[in-house]
């Protein structure tokens, strides 16, 4: 009889298990279906947009990761092209999220090259802070363009970069008040849309303004520049990530709608020659600018990665013998650490001159040769932070452009898949599944809280520093740590110049 008895409750026991892990199994596939159809619907996070449910393990790993890392996994500051802490603070900059930190900094401040900044003992007051002042690019052009903003969007083209990350930047530039330059795809209408100033780039192969042939195409470029937002025309001589080689465009990206805003075939690769077949010397250079701006009305300045400034010295007597308005109006320096496109390795990590050499020796060879007023200086190279910005500025540059950065505000995990079109954010990539993830109301929000925040920020180091505008900022402020732990001045690492009379500067 107990027997019996035993087994029949056995037999309830194991009934009861079976119907509560029925219950449970049915409970985890409607959790499952509501978390994919949340994840699936949301316009947040594109990670999980594009791979409901199994996105969360990424941010479990991430959890995770400050427990185990010093175990297991890099520190903050170890990663490239940009470490954990770099990327956490572009995120929650465009987040416009808190983005203090507690216990002190996780930045070796005694490392060879790291730059801080001299603050002053009795700073302004709030109150005497003021908004940046618009600098006038162009005096001679009979367009010329004044832009206040230091902090704006650089060159990545329609086809690198997809649809919805160009109208995302699109309209969080124009609500930020920056500029967006076309990169060397042509210009698109998602480029417009937005609203937003545009700079637009001739690249090698002369993307939406070239004949069959190659060449400029002076007709597509004035109805290109009849946009009123088209406010300046850079020529593109070089990028960073790819010194002295042309834009590489894998077939996989060339769709129809890229094919003929480009004017190539569809589904070919689209490789640039490796500089203009028009510009072979500086001679040819400064006659291509003068065209260009008579042509369009706009003010004109090329972009390149410096191997050495003894070309520029020969650009300024150029323009010296030809006279003052013949100058280029702006020129922006790419540093060999630029990195959003395709590019053989080689290239990318040994040729050309990194920012902080490329940009003060520009800037001191403009200074010598009396035209550093004449011609606005940008740059461009990893500059994604405040103080990455800030440097910048202290050093003499008029602007500050960054890719990445703004490619980071939008979403990128830097999963290094920019050249495959298999980047899971949807950024960099022509697949429409993919795209889906970006929404471009919520990442326009990010560009712009990004850019607003880096400014922001950009002037609480220069109030600390005793001035009152960002472009106050001069060499004085800022040092730089030395192989042997200590600091030195920027302006003792980088004397300024002397200014030369015109003949001098001539002869220099």
């Amino acid at each position: 009889m107990e027997s019996t008895g035993f087994a029949h409750w056995l037999v309830v026991l194991v009934e009861l298990v079976a119907a509560f892990a029925l219950l449970l199994l049915a409970l985890v596939v409607v959790v499952l279906l509501v978390t994919w159809v949340v994840d699936r619907n949301q316009t947040g996070n594109a990670v999980l947009r594009n791979f409901p449910i199994i996105g969360h393990f990424r941010y479990w790993f991430l959890h995770l990761g400050e427990f185990f890392r010093q175990y297991l996994y890099s520190s903050d500051r170890e990663e490239m092209p940009f470490n954990r802490a770099q990327r956490t603070w572009v995120y929650r900059a465009a987040k416009n999220v808190d983005n203090t930190n507690a216990f002190g900094s996780s930045r070796d401040l005694r490392a060879e090259g790291v730059p801080f900044f001299v603050n002053a003992p009795f700073p302004d007051l709030g109150v005497d802070h003021v908004e940046p002042v618009p600098v006038t690019i162009g005096p001679y052009a009979r367009e010329p363009y004044s832009h206040a903003a230091f902090f704006n969007i650089s060159a990545m083209s329609f086809g690198a970069l997809s649809a919805p990350a160009v109208r995302a930047l699109s309209r969080g530039a124009a609500k930020a008040g920056i500029w967006m330059d076309t990169g060397e795809g042509g210009l698109a209408p998602y480029h417009l849309e937005g609203g937003c100033d545009i700079i637009f780039e001739i690249g090698t192969a002369k993307y939406g303004v070239r004949t069959p042939d190659g060449k400029l195409d002076d007709g597509k470029l004035l109805a290109i520049c009849a946009h009123p937002q088209v406010k300046m025309v850079s020529i593109k001589l070089g990028q960073g990530a790819k010194p002295g080689m042309g834009g590489l465009l894998p077939g996989a990206k060339v769709t129809a709608e890229i094919a003929a805003i480009r004017g190539i075939p569809v589904g070919e690769d689209s490789q640039s020659p490796n500089r203009h077949l028009d510009i072979g010397n500086v001679s040819q250079l400064m006659d291509s600018i003068g065209h260009i701006r008579e042509l369009t009305g706009k003010p004109v300045g090329f972009k390149a990665v410096l191997g050495g400034v003894e070309w520029i010295g020969e650009l300024c007597d150029e323009v010296h013998k030809r006279g003052i308005a013949s100058a280029p109006d702006f020129i922006i320096v790419d540093g060999s650490e630029g990195g959003t496109g395709a590019a053989p390795q080689t290239l990318m990590e040994g040729v050309g001159l990194p920012l902080h050499e490329a940009l003060p020796a520009l800037i001191d060879m403009l200074i010598v040769k009396g035209l550093r007023e004449r011609i606005k200086v940008v740059c461009s190279g990893k500059c994604i932070t405040a103080y990455d910005v800030a440097w910048a500025l202290s050093i003499g540059a008029d602007f500050v452009n960054s890719a990445r950065g703004f490619m980071l505000a939008l979403g990128c995990i830097q999963s290094l898949q920019c050249n495959r079109n298999t980047c899971p954010t949807g950024i960099t990539t022509q697949n429409p599944k993919l795209q889906r993830g970006l929404v471009v109301s919520d990442k326009s929000e990010r560009v712009f809280h990004y850019a607003k925040n880096v400014m922001h920020e950009v002037g609480i180091i220069a109030h600390s520093c005793g001035v009152s505008e960002p472009r106050q900022l001069n060499r004085g402020h800022c040092r730089v740590v030395g192989d042997d732990g200590l600091s030195i001045p920027l302006e003792k690492l980088f004397p300024y110049p002397r200014p030369a009379t015109r003949q001098a500067a001539v002869d220099a």
